[in-house]
């Protein structure tokens, strides 16, 4: 796409049709030093209170920038760059990869000292935006790393299970995840609101026999459905379930669709714990066909064909996107050994603002 000027009016062309970009739309985005407050970025006035009738008296483009004069009395140059970004609608992290039990490298990077603001972050960030989930090997073996980590792309959530978890097998548990019994690929917390976005597991020990970390990419198990079921991906990405967990001083519920889809019908949103959902009541064979749809889904999560297994060792943390990634794990026997990971959730707005940020300070562009 390009910047076109006709009868001065601007125009966005594609290769098939040409898009009008609208003068107010331009002339909110004008940075010049009266309009916009340079420490924060922000507004010096309300745009909304701009004249309705505003028009463009003279525009330009040369050397990457469009010059506009408006006609309240307003000069400013845009960098074109900049205004593409805005125009396109899908960002480079909105358009993951989908994979199966087939990927032929896992996402994964060797951690370093000093690396939480460099370029090797940025590659972390897109490797875990492209894929879902993302492994850093090699990091220090020490209960207190993983809050220094997560905070330093985001910042930890705590729940009811506290700033940070252990998952390792427990007397007393109030979680199946805290015992050596298999897990099968679920997204956690769906009944929270709002459900945590991303999770970070770090291992300190895995000796055992068994305990195997497995990871499922829900975005592709959803486009399987669509391209092969469509009439039971209609039903999963349109029935609400009840998801519920109960502690012995708190009830949480939340209800949501197992695939919940953006405006564009895409997938957005995984939710899939079938330990933890209650379907409402429907007619009966309505009923019928989202258990069979239910059945499906956890069928293929399950399967050969979409799970990925392998082992984490002392020192590894897998991120996760629980928006989109399931994850499970298999039984292991105690008798052999221990495992302990430590766990601990953070947000999609603060690990998007630490991307947004490096490409900044170092003037990168996103890697296809």
């Amino acid at each position: 796409m390009k910047i076109e000027i006709t009868k001065n009016k601007v125009f966005l062309k594609f290769p098939k049709k040409k898009l009008e970009i609208h003068p107010l739309w331009l002339r909110e985005r004008a940075r010049a030093d009266n309009l916009h407050d340079k420490n924060t970025d922000q507004r010096l006035y309300d745009p909304s209170e701009l004249n309705a009738n505003l028009k463009i008296k003279k525009a330009k483009v040369s050397n990457g920038h469009l010059s506009v004069n408006f006609n309240d009395g307003i000069k400013f140059d845009y960098e074109i760059k900049e205004l593409f970004y805005e125009l396109n609608k899908s960002l480079p992290y909105e358009n993951p990869i989908l994979w199966n039990s087939k990927l032929k490298r896992k996402p994964t990077v060797s951690y370093r000292e000093h690396m939480f603001d460099t370029i090797s972050m940025y590659d972390l960030l897109q490797d875990f935006y492209k894929f879902g989930f993302v492994i850093i090997k090699n990091t220090p073996v020490n209960e207190d790393f993983l809050v220094k980590f997560a905070n330093s792309i985001g910042t930890v959530r705590s729940t009811n299970f506290g700033t940070t978890f252990n998952v390792r097998s427990e007397k007393k548990y109030n979680d199946l995840a805290y015992t050596n019994q298999h897990i099968a690929a679920h997204t956690d917390n769906p009944y929270r609101k709002p459900i945590p976005c991303i999770q970070l597991l770090h291992c300190i020990y895995n000796e055992v026999e068994g305990g195997f970390s497995t990871v499922v990419d829900g975005f592709a198990v959803a486009e399987y459905l669509k391209k092969n079921h469509k009439n039971l991906f209609n039903v999963l990405s349109s029935t609400k379930v009840r998801y519920r967990f109960v502690d012995k001083d708190v009830i949480l519920e939340n209800w949501g669709e197992i695939i919940k889809l953006d405006e564009n019908g895409k997938s957005k949103h995984i939710r899939h714990s079938p330990r933890l959902d209650y379907v409402p009541v429907l007619e009966k064979n309505k009923l019928e066909k989202f258990y069979k749809a239910r059945r499906l889904f956890s069928k293929l999560c399950a399967s050969k064909k979409f799970e990925l297994k392998f082992k984490l060792e002392s020192g590894d943390i897998m991120m996760f996107d629980n928006y989109r990634t399931l994850h499970g794990r298999t039984a292991f026997d105690l008798k052999e050994g221990k495992r302990f990971l430590k766990g601990c959730y953070i947000d999609h707005d603060s690990t998007e603002g630490k991307l947004r940020f490096l490409e900044r300070k170092f003037n990168l562009k996103w890697k296809k």
